[in-house]
């Protein structure tokens, strides 16, 4: 039988910054159980549930979202009250078209469940866009690799780790 993982225990996310000594914190809380919600409607997006539950402002708090850019897979990396905007993302990348990525290929990818993409520590490194608005923080707070699990650090570190460009590629919500 598996043993459940502790929230607090390492994830490849916290291996890396651990290994590249970037002072860091980790931050946990009770995800929600989706397998119980009746509908999709009555989910709370898993950012807007982290800013939440730590009682952060959304701004600060940032979701690993991927997509394609021309058939190639991208992180892209915005703050959670917001959504991507895929023109900008395909001009940050230097494509013409951006779509998200299917949940299933992300998930592939990334070695991590949706809900817990962390851009740190990925199975295979994908080229990243942060948002430029991560700038204006003196910390970011980002997901650890598991539901419920966030890593503050600062954004340069998270600009730094994942060779990440920065771009306004995040937009209001509609």
């Amino acid at each position: 039988m598996a043993k459940k993982k502790d929230a607090t225990a390492g994830t490849p996310a916290t291996t890396l910054l651990t290994r590249e000594r970037v002072t860091f914190t980790v931050h946990t809380y009770e995800a929600e159980d989706r397998s119980r919600a009746s509908s999709s409607s009555d989910r709370v997006a898993f950012g807007t549930e982290a800013a939440s539950a730590l009682g952060v402002d959304e701004a600060r708090v940032f979701k690993t979202l991927v997509a394609e850019v021309d058939g190639s897979m991208w992180v892209a990396v915005v703050p959670v009250g917001g959504l991507l905007d895929l023109k900008a993302l395909a001009a940050a990348a230097g494509g013409k078209k951006a779509v998200m990525a299917d949940p299933a290929a992300a998930e592939r990818s990334s070695g991590y469940v949706v809900g817990g993409i962390s851009p740190l520590g990925q199975r295979r490194a994908l080229p990243t866009v942060v948002d430029a608005s991560a700038l204006e923080h003196a910390t970011v707070y980002v997901s650890g690799g598991r539901r419920g699990l966030d890593l503050e650090l600062a954004p340069a570190d998270l600009v730094r780790l994942t060779r990440a460009r920065t771009a306004p590629i995040g937009r209001g919500p509609e």
